[in-house]
């Protein structure tokens, strides 16, 4: 999961319907925004939020990620007991709740096969996991062996005392670019991302910024049906693009790719080589190591090879 293009926040900021509100967390109050100082000590994570809520914050303090599901019973011993040892500690680590039904992608990355299952995670890396329920002093003694593993070597919880550093000021480039997104205007984002580039050619972040804004600007002019119209033509290499557009902005990147790599399968020439093109620029969109990118980089390359 880690870097994963969320394309949740820029379809917001296009107008798309926003999505669910995220579920409280374990100690009743809603998760905190990525970035904030705020003290955490339980949080529900999703896939959109889990390089910033365990990935980032795992650079600070030590953040165990417990992996369950609704209908295991051994969920329902360990998962409060967690909580409440996450309470005691006090911010000194954080527990980070992940419902693998609801988040697969979290779960493949993990290669969980029986929930429950609990990873720590520290300084991004996975550190130390078991799988199954396990008595409280057993619980206690993993954790304490993770802290001491980790006693010093990283950044430590913010103070929350009022006196944190004043965070750094914001780059008046990418405020204007997602002062457009807000207002929906994607040309005029593109326009400032695109400024960003001239002055620096190599800005990652804009570069990203900007393949997304491309993308929605795309897929806002594609008939909601072209998936209907795709699967009724399969030959039509317009419609498959269009479908595979609208199969991504739907967050089926699998279906996507799966589609065009049908396509590049089945076809030849100008046709095959258009469609590959294409496909390259949506792995753009993600992180090279997501599993799903990954997964599909091998199927093109038997499709083409």
């Amino acid at each position: 999961m880690s870097g994963a293009v969320d394309l949740s926040a820029l379809k917001e900021r296009a107008a798309a319907p926003p999505p669910p509100a995220p579920a409280p967390s374990g100690d009743g109050a809603a998760p905190a925004a990525p970035g904030s100082t705020g003290l955490i000590l339980v949080i529900d994570v999703t896939e959109a939020t889990f390089e910033a809520e365990v990935l980032v914050r795992s650079q600070q303090v030590p953040v165990v990620v417990d992996l369950w599901a609704t209908w295991c019973e051994p969920c329902k011993q360990l998962s409060p007991l967690l909580e409440k040892l996450a309470h005691e500690a006090g911010g000194t680590w954080v527990l980070a709740k992940v419902d693998v039904d609801a988040n697969p992608r979290i779960a493949q990355a993990f290669g969980v096969q029986s929930v429950p299952t609990v990873v720590a995670i520290a300084g991004g890396q996975p550190l130390a996991d078991f799988q199954g329920a396990q008595p409280e002093p057993q619980l206690r003694q993993w954790l304490a062996a993770v802290q001491q593993a980790t006693a010093g070597k990283l950044s430590g919880p913010p103070a929350g005392d009022g006196n944190e550093d004043e965070p750094e000021p914001e780059d008046p480039r990418f405020v204007a670019a997602e002062a457009a997104l807000d207002e929906g205007d994607l040309s005029a984002a593109e326009a400032e991302f695109q400024k960003i580039l001239d002055d620096e050619p190599a800005n990652a972040e804009a570069q990203g910024a900007i393949r997304q804004v491309r993308f929605l600007a795309r897929v806002q002019s594609v008939d909601p049906g072209a998936v209907a119209a795709a699967d009724a033509a399969p030959n039509d290499i317009d419609a498959q693009l269009q479908a595979a557009d609208v199969e991504l902005y739907s967050q089926a990147p699998d279906a996507a790719f799966a589609r065009l790599i049908g396509v590049v399968a089945r076809s030849a020439g100008d046709d095959k080589t258009r469609v590959r093109t294409r496909l390259l620029e949506l792995f753009e969109l993600f992180d090279p190591a997501e599993p799903v990118v990954m997964t599909a980089r091998r199927k093109l390359a038997a499709a083409l090879y």
